[in-house]
């Protein structure tokens, strides 16, 4: 099986962590504005330290707002993240901050040179920027079809923490069975049926690389920088008091 793409969730305001995890072997980011401390110029700033030849130049936003959103992909974000989405009026606001005319009504000026390579900018920056609506709660869930039947919608990203927290469970990620595991297999299942790619976050390479076997998931967001330094940290104190 051919090894499927990993983002690097990063909430720190940290261009060398992005720098950082690209060159360790991450395909990707997830610049995210709804947890941790990145603003929007920081995040706008980041974006113009990926490289252009990375694929996966993602930013979840805090909320669908046309103004920000706009911003990101003119500083050169190629998907957006739109959090807890959970009705089809909602896909639609996303489509139309996300995309230029006639599909959508994202404003048209380019502030960075040749973003989007073609005779037509426009039909470019539509095939180039994804417009990735999370599914996180049972009302989403519930909705999955006429989320992702919306005309636009490229992909879903599912977050199992809230998912789990909505269906009373304690937050956490990496469900290999229950409910949780039961709404990624149908939201996959949905997605695969309107043709829209379908990625999740997962703390564990193994659980990632048995759901792609599975083939429920295209893409993974594996880790968060801030978790990730706190168990290593916490790993390295244990072994140094161990060996005092």
């Amino acid at each position: 099986m051919t090894s499927i793409p990993a983002l690097l969730h990063v909430a720190t305001p940290s261009l060398s962590i992005v720098e950082s995890g690209l060159f360790n072997g991450y395909d990707g980011v997830v610049i995210d504005l709804q947890h941790g401390e990145v603003g929007l110029e920081t995040a706008c700033t980041m974006l113009r330290a990926i490289p252009r030849d990375v694929r996966y130049r993602y930013v979840r936003v805090a909320s669908i707002d046309s103004g920000p959103i706009g911003r990101l992909m003119d500083s050169g974000a190629r998907g957006i993240i739109a959090p807890t989405v959970e009705s089809a009026d909602e896909a639609r606001a996303l489509v139309a901050a996300t995309k230029y005319p006639p599909l959508g009504r994202r404003s048209l000026g380019p502030s960075r040179p040749q973003l989007y390579s073609g005779s037509s900018y426009t039909e470019a920056g539509n095939d180039a920027v994804e417009c990735i609506v999370q599914i996180e709660t049972r009302r989403g869930l519930d909705a999955a079809e006429e989320i992702l039947s919306v005309d636009g919608v490229g992909s879903v990203y599912i977050g199992p923490a809230d998912l789990a927290v909505s269906f009373g469970l304690g937050g956490g990620a990496d469900w290999a069975d229950g409910p949780v595991y039961d709404a990624i297999v149908e939201i996959a299942k949905v997605a695969r049926a309107y043709g829209r790619t379908c990625g999740i976050y997962a703390g564990s390479p193994t659980y990632a690389a048995d759901l792609a076997r599975a083939e429920l998931i295209d893409y993974v967001g594996l880790g968060i920088d801030l978790v990730m330094v706190g168990a290593q940290a916490r790993q390295n104190i244990a072994s140094l008091r161990s060996e005092s």
